[in-house]
């Protein structure tokens, strides 16, 4: 994939697959769309983790937009659900 060729959205993360892979939704204008997701080569050099509820930065292929390649995880963004989650197990 050619850098011209990608398209960089931002989505959360909601589900984490075998094989280091993971389902990413991406909501744009009210509709969901959901696809699959790798690790870039750097960030798993760096070895830095992906759970779910995480915000990343994913690059699609213009061609396929069904898979795409995880390039960024922001720390500070928390998708709700994820924040929730983990106040009830700080209060448990």
């Amino acid at each position: 994939m050619m850098a011209g060729d990608a398209i960089e959205i931002e989505g959360v993360v909601t589900k984490c697959l075998p094989g280091s892979r993971f389902l990413v939704t991406v909501e744009t204008g009210g509709n969901k769309h959901e696809f699959n997701a790798y690790i870039s080569g750097k960030m798993r050099k760096n070895n830095i983790r992906i759970l779910e509820g995480d915000s990343v930065r994913v690059e699609l292929s213009q061609y396929d937009l069904t898979q795409g390649r995880i390039v960024f995880r922001d720390k500070k963004k928390k998708s709700p659900s994820a924040e929730a989650d983990q106040s009830e197990q700080s209060t448990s």
